[in-house]
């Protein structure tokens, strides 16, 4: 189910404060950034990650990559960040971005 608009407002606000937890590089998305992103999501639901591809086209793809493997939304993308969102079921509280700055 797509985010509404009225949700992504409310996670661009939340996202504003967060630092990025997870760094894509020129190599691109190997094993171990796969399966830090998909702790990183299981955690917190809302992310902030960088990716530091100067190609523009490649960012984007490798951002769509991204959300097709974690099966997130993307809430916003400024320039070499984006924020991703994946809603938890067994959130656990302390460690939602979603839940703790509400």
């Amino acid at each position: 189910m797509p985010l509404t608009q009225e949700q992504k407002k409310q996670y661009k606000s939340i996202g504003h404060h967060l630092k990025p937890v997870l760094i894509v590089a020129d190599n691109g998305l190997t094993e171990g950034v796969l399966a830090e992103f998909e702790r990183a999501l299981n955690d917190h639901e809302l992310i902030k990650i960088k990716v530091n591809i100067l190609d523009r086209e490649a960012r984007l793809a490798a951002i769509a990559e991204l959300c097709k493997a974690g099966k997130a939304d993307l809430v916003q993308v400024i320039g070499k960040m984006a924020l991703l969102y994946r809603k938890n079921f067994s959130v656990n509280k302390q460690l939602s971005n979603v839940h703790r700055f509400k």
